[in-house]
């Protein structure tokens, strides 16, 4: 460890061989260890006490908000010492905290359980383990294919029902309107529709994120609803991002769109451009290469100096992860640039984001770890 001998190299080699699963949990310790400074791995008595105060200062920076009661460590050798350490600072590992002055460098994912697509029609919750394709047809039924399947469900649906689709973390789908239009939706997304479109206009309502292909209709104008944006389409292609927790932003790809903020006046944007909503309500426009907004909807993603965080986020929604994306990790100023296809392997996805972000990743169980790599 710190400060290796025979001794303690083959302690530490046959705890590793007794528990593997504790390998990362003892990297992560050791890098803690390091910014303790301990001179030797043997210390008498008033050195043990002085690693203790400087131990507890450390921890009361961590914790400004707990009352630290203070540690005592009673045992002589100094394995014991080090081993009572470890067990502290991996407790504190697996409360996902961290000291808040000091960098982490690594973040840590962990894969969550998968749900089931919902899709509400009328009174009626069918629900899909697999990610679909969805028909509103003109007969009042909905034509539901799934995507590893050559079965399809029909569900009868009234001609004035408003319908809801619902596609969590780790899903896809595809909706084909009435009017033929075509909605792809990424993972993380809520679509509201009708099953009828009146004479006037198209409405639909999303939380989340959709490419699409509005089919051309010059007397019924199509409406798209968030929660702080309204976009009025005539026949286009546009890319709409509307998560809760992220900016709003539309992607123009053809044709021409107007968009209104909620706290601003109407914007017309033309092919590659992009408009995001600020945090004060103002909409800011940019001219932008488009393909890396809608690539997803093809199976891959594209960066060009994207920090790693956005792209974390971005591949913890389509694959149901959950990463420490917290301000106080050092590998908060790296950057991506490459393409990443989107395979049903994990792993090859984890290799692909290690590749373009010159990072390292670790897999234990539902576990990911994300290192700087070593230069």
């Amino acid at each position: 460890m710190l400060c290796p001998n025979d001794e303690l190299n083959s302690y530490w080699m046959q705890f590793l061989e007794t528990h593997p699963e504790k390998r990362v949990d003892l990297l992560k310790a050791e890098e803690l260890f390091r910014k303790f400074k301990f001179s030797s791995y043997h210390l008498d008595e008033a050195a043990k006490e002085r690693a203790v105060v400087r131990l507890e200062e450390s921890l009361r920076l961590f914790h400004r908000k707990r009352k630290i009661r203070k540690i005592f460590i009673t045992a002589a050798g100094s394995v014991a010492l080090l081993l009572s350490i470890f067990m502290l600072i991996q407790n504190l590992i697996m409360k996902s905290e961290h000291f808040s002055d000091t960098p982490i460098d690594y973040y840590v994912g962990s894969e969550l359980e998968s749900k089931e697509i919902q899709l509400y029609t009328g009174n009626q919750t069918t629900t899909f383990e697999e990610n679909i394709d969805v028909t509103i047809r003109s007969d009042q039924l909905i034509h539901v294919k799934k995507e590893n399947s050559s079965d399809a469900d029909e569900i009868t649906t009234d001609r004035n029902s408003i319908n809801r689709l619902v596609v969590p973390h780790g899903k896809r789908s595809k909706v084909l309107l009435p009017d033929g239009t075509q909605i792809w939706l990424n993972a993380g997304s809520t679509l509201i529709f009708p099953s009828h479109f009146e004479k006037k206009s198209r409405e639909v309502t999303l939380r989340g994120e959709m490419y699409a292909q509005v089919s051309h209709d010059p007397e019924r104008p199509f409406l798209v609803k968030t929660d702080h944006l309204d976009v009025k389409v005539y026949g286009t292609g546009f890319n709409l991002s509307a998560y809760e927790d992220a900016s709003p932003w539309i992607v123009l790809v053809e044709g021409s769109v107007g968009i209104k903020s909620d706290k601003g006046s109407e914007m017309k944007l033309a092919p590659n451009e992009r408009a995001v909503r600020t945090e004060n309500g103002t909409l800011e426009r940019s001219w932008v290469d488009v393909n890396s907004y809608v690539s997803w909807k093809d199976g891959y993603l594209t960066y060009h100096e994207t920090p790693i965080a956005d792209v974390l986020k971005q591949i913890e929604r389509y694959y149901n992860l959950s990463f420490n994306l917290d301000d106080n990790v050092s590998l908060q100023g790296m950057t991506c640039s490459g393409k990443i296809i989107l395979s049903d392997n994990l792993d090859n996805v984890l290799t692909a984001l290690t590749l373009i972000s010159d990072t390292r990743y670790y897999r234990e169980k539902k576990s990911i770890y994300i290192y700087k790599s070593k230069t």
